[in-house]
């Protein structure tokens, strides 16, 4: 039921969508009551369920959050002081705010962890300097995004220790060799990401900024330097959670582990940013017509918030039909060679981390996966490098990725015109570099 139920979900936004031509947040609301009808008796419950399960859902604030902060930004004119800097360090090379938002990406996703943090953080610095430059709306948040896969490619990551933590699992792999063997497959996804992004730049004609707009670094810092404070709103919870900090606040008996377990990246970076903004764009904010502001500011996050509460409550539903039971049993009964099993994971693995996130993914068929690649002689750290890089591409799957809609708000653009290129550019070949993994022929 609950495999026919996420069949039934697409189907349904695909058709409303594409076919109906109707717009994307009325897509998905039906999309959503479609797979509570599944539930026959239940549906009502799993109904109310699902929206329970998503207004309590952080990304979904945070999403909001970050659309709010980078309007915000804008209209204080701070990205202003700070795209100069950046436009002095690597303006001249064609698409260079792209190759510096994947290098970010690649840094912050060995740091969080997260594809939703990552995508946010490094998005709301390079976003508007990619649209500055010359990338489309949609082409810049399609890239912001795809690169956000890069939070569960990279390690360390939650994904990594879920996996860890199936005994299973344990008992043939160690957590040093999973490191280092994770960290060169994240690689082979950075790789692949400049390569795409250099292809992007000549098929789309993408221009090195003009010499006019670029100034020299001395003299960009000169004047914006107040801008680079924005960087702390990132940098600040980071710095709080991983590394020496973090520990050391996590051994303080008055704060402690649990306590800063509390602490959440997506939630504080938009908070920090937008007081940091405010303090430093203070003369800006005090002339701002903050009744027209947030008459103008609404309608850029209503549309982002509503198509994330209903993906989200979407994939609580399909959650509570059983979907990851029902593709354990679909895998469990197939008899195949080594290289069709490693593919059938990988698209298992996908479709899964579509409406749910990589660890959610893993969590219900990590296990399931694990055990059909060793099946068929796959060496077991192998094993677990292919699923992980399976399952990052939730921050590029559609239509549920918080990713796609924190890239989209912070870009302006239409998050169901980035689905199709985000199949094609990052989807379908981040699965192919999983099975090449997988089948031993990108050695890790």
């Amino acid at each position: 039921m609950g495999f026919i139920a996420l069949i039934v979900f697409i189907a349904v936004i695909i058709i409303w969508n594409v076919v109906v031509k109707r717009n994307m947040g009325e897509a998905m609301l039906l999309g959503f009551i479609a797979t509570t009808l599944f539930g026959g008796a239940e549906a009502l419950t799993l109904f109310w369920d699902g929206l329970l399960f998503a207004f309590n859902y952080e990304v979904l604030y945070a999403a909001v959050a970050f659309v709010f902060m980078a309007y915000l930004i804008e209209k204080l004119e701070l990205i202003h002081a700070l795209l100069r800097i950046l436009n002095s360090l690597v303006g001249k090379l064609p698409g260079g705010a792209a190759y510096m938002s994947t290098l970010g990406s690649t840094v912050l996703g060995a740091l969080s962890g997260s594809n939703s943090a990552n995508t946010a953080a490094t998005g709301s610095i390079t976003a508007s300097w990619m649209i500055k430059s010359g990338w489309s709306p949609t082409h810049t948040a399609t890239i912001l995004a795809g690169n956000g896969g890069l939070g569960a490619a990279m390690p360390p990551n939650a994904s990594m220790f879920i996996m860890l933590g199936f005994a299973p699992v344990a008992a043939l792999v160690s957590e040093g060799d999973l490191y280092i063997a994770l960290l060169i497959g994240g690689l082979y996804q950075v790789v692949y990401r400049f390569i795409l992004i250099f292809l992007l730049v000549k098929k789309n004609k993408i221009q090195a900024m003009p010499p006019d707009d670029i100034i020299s670094f001395k003299q960009a810092v000169k004047e914006g330097w107040k801008s680079i404070f924005i960087f702390f709103g990132a940098l600040i919870p980071i710095l709080v959670t991983i590394g020496p900090l973090a520990n050391y606040l996590q051994s303080n008996p008055n704060i402690g582990p649990e306590a800063m377990d509390q602490i959440s990246l997506i939630t504080w970076i938009p908070i920090l940013m937008i007081l940091i903004s405010l303090a430093i764009g203070r003369k800006k904010a005090s002339a701002l017509d903050w009744s027209k502001f947030f008459k103008s500011a609404i309608p850029k996050f209503t549309t982002i918030g509503a198509l994330m509460l209903f993906a989200v409550a979407s994939s609580q539903v399909l959650a509570d039909l059983g979907l990851a039971e029902d593709l354990t049993q679909i895998t469990s009964a197939l008899t195949i060679p080594k290289w069709l099993m490693v593919l059938i994971v990988g698209v298992l693995v996908t479709l899964v981390a579509g409406p749910l996130s990589s660890t959610a993914t893993l969590t219900a068929v990590g296990l399931v996966s694990f055990s059909a690649l060793i099946s068929v002689g796959v060496d077991p750290v192998v094993a677990v490098v292919a699923i992980l890089a399976f399952s990052s591409t939730e921050g590029a799957s559609p239509p549920a990725s918080g990713s796609i809609f924190i890239a989209s708000g912070l870009a302006g653009a239409k998050p169901e015109q980035t689905f199709i290129p985000l199949i094609i550019y990052y989807m379908i070949p981040i699965v192919m570099i999983g099975w090449l993994i997988g089948m031993e022929l990108l050695p890790v």
